[in-house]
């Protein structure tokens, strides 16, 4: 008897699942007047919201409005998307990228820390802290290739990517490694941090804000109290209601919009192993508006007023983390050893609390972004960023407005289409939400 050969048939099948496993991306620039509709048609898979929301926001782009839907084995999501101007996307560049991105999205996506080395710290946070940071880095002959910092409720988190001053390769001699990760010990822990201050290797590849996140939340945050005063205008309201009749719990969450929110949100929920099966995402002029229907890993609701309470404080902590306080610092300057030390000194040496930076060096160049207060948590008296900007280099640290959404072009124009494609794609963005009404998860879905 003739044996057939199946490997032809099990090609094809194989062939069959990836383009079933491939997310199918639709990018419009016709459907609105003043936003790039992005929509995403994929099987479903754990962590895929979170992935696409995540490939928008590293672009520096705004989610406007949004809508997401998860029925059966399948998972569809249309964005509306502007850049920081709150224009619709011209560049091909951009356009390409989103395309080739989420259309690979089922790869999972990491910062890649090839030829650095990565320190995470964690600890209280106080006046200064920072400059003895890089203070103790500077003098251990480390250079700080890159660095995010964030402050919460008193608290410090930040991940440094770090290179050998002399070789300029990762840091491999662990007996250095050891005496860095003990002297920056010795600096988190001050006078009052004996428990909690914690510095280590990062041996994971990870996305670096969804790792500070990770890391705030492990060190419990969102449980605290601020010791410094806030202005309170990023202040969120969250509310989490059991829909018992679908199966869900329905969160809701207002508060004033800005870059990544959506991110910070969907990262939150990812990591507490809850998975949203729909969401409906509207930003005005007036706030942000978002709804969630979400349920366990294993598919139940949540089922108590403490895990209601838990999810409500973690959330918040999230949405504060990255609204910053204070006045915006950009220091532009050519890099050179032990800068930051510098930089972070002066600042110690007028009082200023850092409460969120962004380091980063390109080319011999450092490009650094910092957020201060008075000590107090106050705004900064103008006279003395003036002396902070005078020692420094008035040329090269400079005062920057924080990047504002623009949500007053067009808001009445926006449901306008152009052409077929944009028919189409605002049809889909009708289908899931007459998928979210014919669930009875929302009123109409005009």
């Amino acid at each position: 008897m003739m044996q057939m050969d199946r490997r032809p048939c099990l090609d094809e099948f194989e062939k069959l699942l990836v383009r079933m496993n491939t997310p199918r991306v639709m990018i419009d620039n016709a459907a609105c007047v003043n936003a790039t509709l992005v929509m995403i048609d994929s099987a479903r898979k754990d962590g895929i919201l979170l992935e696409a929301v995540q490939v928008l926001t590293d672009l520096n782009l705004l989610i406007k409005k949004g809508y997401v839907s998860s029925d059966g084995r399948w998972n569809m999501d249309v964005f509306h998307v502007t850049n920081l101007d709150g224009n619709k996307l011209t560049d091909n560049g951009i356009i390409d990228c989103i395309q080739h991105s989420l259309g690979t999205v089922h790869s999972t996506r990491f910062k890649s820390i090839d030829g650095m080395t990565a320190i995470e710290l964690t600890g209280t946070d106080r006046v200064g802290l920072l400059s003895e940071v890089f203070a103790v880095l500077s003098d251990l002959k480390c250079d700080v290739v890159e660095s995010k910092v964030w402050t919460h409720n008193g608290r410090i988190a930040s991940l440094i990517f770090l290179k050998d001053c002399d070789s300029g390769c990762p840091i491999g001699d662990s007996q250095k490694i050891e005496s860095i990760e003990a002297r920056l010990r010795n600096v988190l822990k001050g006078d009052n941090d004996i428990r909690s201050a914690k510095t280590s290797v990062s041996m994971a590849i990870t996305h670096t804000e969804r790792r500070l996140h990770q890391m705030m939340f492990a060190d419990r945050d969102y449980e605290r109290s601020p010791i410094i005063k806030t202005s309170g205008k990023y202040s969120p309201t969250v509310s989490v209601q059991n829909c018992l009749e679908k199966g869900y719990s329905v969160l809701n969450i207002q508060c004033k919009d800005r870059p990544k929110l959506l991110f910070d949100v969907v990262c939150t929920l990812t990591d507490m192993q809850y998975v949203v099966f729909h969401a409906t995402i509207n930003t005005t002029e007036d706030g942000a508006y978002l709804e969630f229907f979400i349920r366990h890993a294993d598919g139940s609701p949540i089922s108590s007023e403490a895990e209601k309470h838990r999810v409500t404080l973690c959330l918040r902590a999230a949405i504060e983390r990255r609204a910053s306080e204070g006045v915006r610092l950009e220091l532009r300057k050519a890099d050179k050893p032990g800068l930051l030390a510098e930089v972070t000194r002066t600042f110690r040496e007028n009082a200023l609390n850092v409460t969120r930076a962004e380091i980063n060096t390109s080319n011999g160049t450092a490009v650094n972004i910092f957020y201060v207060t008075d000590a107090l948590g106050y705004r900064v008296d103008s006279k003395i960023i003036e002396s902070v900007r005078e020692r420094i280099g008035s040329d090269y640290l400079r005062v920057k407005e924080l990047p504002s959404t623009n949500h007053q072009k067009g808001e009445k124009e926006e449901e306008q289409t152009g052409g077929i494609g944009g028919a189409v794609l605002l049809s889909l963005g009708s289908l899931v939400r007459r998928n979210l009404y014919n669930l009875g998860l929302i009123k109409s879905y005009s």
